[in-house]
């Protein structure tokens, strides 16, 4: 009974709940970058460079002619498929930007604490002894 407890103190604890949190929306963050890159940015990519698809971009490393990347994949063909590589890194360069923009705004809304204002300065030790001194010797 010690150990689900345990767990379940640990689930719990707001860091666990906030992490799964953004496990989940990053991972919908992710396929919605994905489609973006692969559905708008990829296609738009293409057509300045002449209708190549990146993703139909690849190296055959076995025997044979193959057309097409699935025509070698459904072949069975060892392939360098370097043209979804390239995807991939366009993905996550969209998404370390997007972070970066997110973490920089995030860190404009956190307001600076203000300055708090120094107390107001008493008398020192030496001007209090003064005014002792002072009031004794007036009485």
């Amino acid at each position: 009974m010690g150990f689900i407890s345990e767990f379940k103190e640990f689930a719990m604890k707001g860091n666990v709940m906030d992490m799964a949190v953004g496990v989940i929306i990053g991972g919908a963050f992710g396929k919605i970058v994905s489609s973006l890159v692969s559905d708008v940015l990829m296609p738009l990519i293409g057509k300045v460079t002449g209708g190549v698809s990146f993703t139909d971009l690849f190296v055959n490393l076995g025997d044979g002619e193959y057309k097409t990347l699935a025509e070698a994949q459904e072949a069975g063909a060892a392939v360098l498929a370097y043209g979804q590589f390239i995807q991939n890194i366009i993905d996550f360069i969209i998404i370390a930007f997007c972070i970066f923009l997110m973490i920089k705004g995030m860190n404009k809304l956190k307001k600076e604490k203000p300055a708090e204002p120094e107390a107001p300065k008493g008398p020192t030790q030496e001007e209090l002894l003064t005014e002792i001194r002072d009031l004794l010797k007036k009485q």
